[in-house]
């Protein structure tokens, strides 16, 4: 029988610890079979799982390792496990993995208690907790903070679209996000971005605002509903919107991309993506004037919109070339990728409206942002509480990361 022992050393965090522990083990020959170490406000706990060799002895190897946690003010628990627990433990390594992303301003334990207690329930055994976002102020104001816990999970759900929606009721009953992706090669190299325009980077919808200033904001939030409604697809809807812009002075657009509201966290998301190496791209059912206002102020790589067309410094009511509708978003997508030398399974997609569908189902990571309840429920993932930035906890990111 072989002798596997976990010791278990928690104290207050000092340099040197680990060291201490381990070079006293290297000196038995010992063989580390696990390790795992974490600090949470300023408390230290390692774990290390190792085999004490035949030849060796664990009782002066235990007695060396209890005197130095000792010397170091520093509590230890020796916990004998055995080989077939242990080879169990070993085979359980192949199964699935997953990531549980946790979002809010701040995060409370019924949060918590709410994502494992449904994530327990689907067979979903933690791995790992930890922390992405940085420390909060005792004193900031709910409203400017933000909050990200990941879990690490191991196993597969019994119903994947039933943990889905138990999420998705959990995030909206408790005012989160709670995303849940498969831990997989492609989730840790993401490389290319795309970003619907109107109400995702920037918080309006340019029509509307070029209506109001031609005078026909009433007419085209009609047409808007009724395409809402069903009763005219978006090609159609569209086409009438913009017609009823004709004769709008061009000198207006200038003025509307200038008082435009970008969305919170868009600077912060995108000088990070462009600063770790991201293709980014706006594909959107806008105009190609805002898009490029966005592409100058913020270095996005690729712009696709609806050009309008100008005649004598007046807007005729008409576009040029094809229109940017849901399904020209996803070719957009895929041509993007296949020129990049990217896989779909590594791109990201985001997006607020139906028309961002196709493009959020075929990104290997869609999101619908902010996005009415529809769209939140078709999309893989959802982001409402917090800003565009919140996207990066999605892949991984610390706010410590952050590329200043």
């Amino acid at each position: 029988m072989k002798e596997i022992i976990l010791l278990t050393i928690s104290g207050d965090d000092k340099p040197g610890v680990t060291s201490a522990i381990t070079n006293i083990l290297a000196d038995y020959s010992i063989n580390v079979l696990d390790i795992g170490q974490a600090v949470i406000h300023n408390t230290l706990s390692l774990g290390i799982l190792i085999e004490v060799p035949k030849e060796a002895e664990s009782s002066p190897l235990l007695r060396d390792v209890l005197f130095k946690a000792h010397e170091l003010n520093m509590n230890i628990r020796f916990q004998p496990v055995d080989e077939g627990e242990y080879e169990g433990w070993v085979v359980g390594q192949g199964k699935s993995r997953h990531i549980i992303t946790l979002l809010a301003r701040k995060i409370t334990a019924d949060h918590i208690g709410c994502v494992t207690r449904i994530a327990a329930s689907h067979g979903l055994n933690i791995d790992n907790i930890s922390r992405l976002s940085g420390r909060i102020s005792l004193e900031e104001a709910v409203d400017q903070t933000k909050a990200c816990v990941e879990f690490s999970v191991r196993g597969a759900p019994h119903d994947a679209g039933a943990l889905r929606a138990e999420f998705l009721k959990a995030a909206s009953d408790l005012d989160v996000d709670i995303a849940f992706q498969e831990d997989n090669i492609f989730r840790r190299n993401r490389r290319l971005v795309v970003f619907d325009m109107d109400s995702t980077l920037i918080e309006a919808e340019v029509i509307d605002e070029l209506a109001i200033e031609a005078g026909v904001g009433d007419q085209v939030i009609e047409i808007t509903e009724s395409a809402m409604r069903g009763e005219i697809d978006f090609n159609e809807s569209f086409r009438r919107r913009v017609g009823l812009l004709k004769g709008l002075d061009a000198s207006v657009l200038q003025d509307v991309a200038e008082r435009l509201p970008m969305t919170e966290g868009v600077e912060e998301l995108v000088s990070n993506l462009k600063g770790l190496g991201f293709k980014t791209a706006i594909l959107s059912g806008g105009f190609t004037y805002f898009g490029h206002h966005l592409q100058e102020k913020l270095g996005f790589d690729y712009v696709y919109a609806n050009e309008l067309d100008i005649v004598d410094g007046k807007v005729t009511g008409e576009v040029k070339g094809t229109i940017v509708n849901g399904e020209r978003k996803a070719e957009l997508l895929r041509e993007i990728a296949e020129k990049e030398g990217v896989r779909l399974e590594q791109t990201i997609a985001v997006g607020d409206g139906a028309n961002d569908l196709p493009m959020l189902s075929i990104a290997g990571l869609g999101i619908a942002f902010r996005a009415k309840p529809l769209v939140r429920e078709s999309a893989k993932q959802a982001i409402s509480t917090l800003g565009l930035d919140g996207i990066l906890y999605l892949i991984g990111f610390r706010d410590r990361d952050a590329l200043k």
